[in-house]
C-alpha cells in the first residue's frame, strides 16, 4: 500500500513539474547572440535586484504611511498583509539601503565586484550598522574570500566580526568634550547624545564624565564636539556645578528635569535663561559656600 502511495505521489509531482516547465533539461551549451546576452543579463539583473526592489517598496509604503487605511502601525500591516514576523520587514529595509550604499559608493575600478543578489547576505552588515565606507570593506572582503562570487551569508557575518573586533585608534584627548552615541551599548541607554568629558585615554578606550556618572567606553561610542580649550574648560565648570546639584537634589523631579535638559547642550555656553535656572537651582540646594566655589 505504501509503495503503491509512494509510486503514485512521484508520477504526480513529475506532472506539475512538467506542466510548469520544471522538468530538468539538459541542453548541449551553445554561443548566445547578442540580443540572448542583453536579455539574459537584463534578467539576471531582475531576479538580483529582487530582494532589493522589496525593501525599497517597503520602505516607500512605511515612508509614506499608505497602511494607515487598514492599519494603525507598519508592523501590524506586514504581519497581516506579508506574514512578516516583528523584525523582517525593517530587515529588507535596511538590506535595500546596504545595496544602495554599496552600488553607490563601489569604485569605478571595482565595477566587476558582484552585488549582493539576497537579504541574507547583508543583513549582518545591516545589523551592525557599519558607516557605508565600512559597509564596502565589509563587502569586498567577504568576495574575495568567495573567490569572486557572490558570498554566503556566513561568510559576511564572519567578516562583520572581525572588523569589529579590529581596535579603533583613540583620536580623543583628555579633557575634550564629546557626545555619546548609545547604539547597541545597553551601559548608555538613556545618555544618547548627551555630552561628556574625557577625562582618562587608554589604549582601546576612553574614561568619561557626564553629570550624573562616570563610563568608560570605546572610540565608536564618542563624537567630539570640536570646542576649543577655552570652550572645553567652560563646559567642565558647567559640569562641575550640575554634578554638584545632582548630590543634593536626590529625586527632585523638577530639578532633575533641568539637569537633564542641560546635559544635552549643543553649545559650549549656557544661554542666560539656562543660566538663570542652573542658578536657581544653586540658591536653592547649595549653601552659600558651595554657591560661591561654582562662581
Amino acid at each position: 500500500m505504501n509503495s503503491s502511495n509512494s509510486a503514485n505521489n512521484n508520477e504526480f509531482s513529475e506532472a506539475v513539474a512538467l506542466s510548469l516547465g520544471l522538468g530538468v533539461e539538459v541542453i548541449e551549451l551553445a554561443q548566445l547572440s547578442v540580443d540572448e546576452e542583453r536579455a539574459r543579463l537584463h534578467l539576471e539583473r531582475k531576479v538580483e535586484r529582487a530582494f532589493y526592489e522589496a525593501g525599497m517598496a517597503l520602505k516607500e509604503l512605511r515612508d509614506r504611511r499608505l497602511y494607515r487605511s487598514t492599519h494603525r502601525t507598519f508592523e501590524e500591516y506586514c504581519r497581516e498583509r506579508f506574514g512578516y514576523g516583528r523584525d523582517a520587514a525593517y530587515l529588507k529595509i535596511v538590506a535595500a539601503e546596504v545595496y544602495d550604499n554599496l552600488n553607490e559608493i563601489m569604485p569605478t575600478n571595482c565595477r566587476q565586484i558582484p552585488l549582493p543578489t539576497n537579504e541574507h547576505q547583508v543583513r549582518y552588515i545591516a545589523k551592525a550598522r557599519l558607516k557605508p565606507e565600512m559597509q564596502l570593506e565589509v563587502w569586498q572582503q567577504a568576495v574575495e574570500l568567495a573567490k569572486g562570487k557572490v558570498p554566503s551569508g556566513r561568510i559576511v557575518k564572519n567578516v562583520v566580526r572581525q572588523i569589529k573586533a579590529k581596535p579603533i585608534p583613540i583620536s580623543f584627548r583628555k579633557g575634550e568634550v564629546c557626545r555619546l552615541i548609545a547604539k547597541d551599548n545597553p551601559e548608555l541607554r538613556g545618555k544618547g547624545g548627551c555630552w561628556c568629558i574625557v577625562t582618562e585615554v587608554y589604549e582601546f578606550s576612553c574614561q568619561v564624565n557626564t553629570w550624573n556618572g562616570e563610563y568608560i567606553v570605546r572610540p565608536e561610542y564618542l563624537k567630539s564636539c570640536n570646542y576649543s580649550e577655552i570652550e572645553c574648560r567652560q563646559m567642565e565648570d558647567i559640569g562641575v556645578r550640575m554634578s554638584r546639584l545632582h548630590e543634593k537634589c536626590g529625586r527632585d523631579t523638577a530639578a532633575l528635569w533641568i539637569l537633564n535638559g542641560l546635559a544635552k547642550l549643543d553649545k559650549p555656553y549656557l544661554e542666560p535663561i539656562e543660566e538663570k535656572l542652573l542658578s536657581l537651582l544653586e540658591t536653592e540646594y547649595l549653601t552659600d559656600n558651595e554657591g560661591e566655589d561654582s562662581d
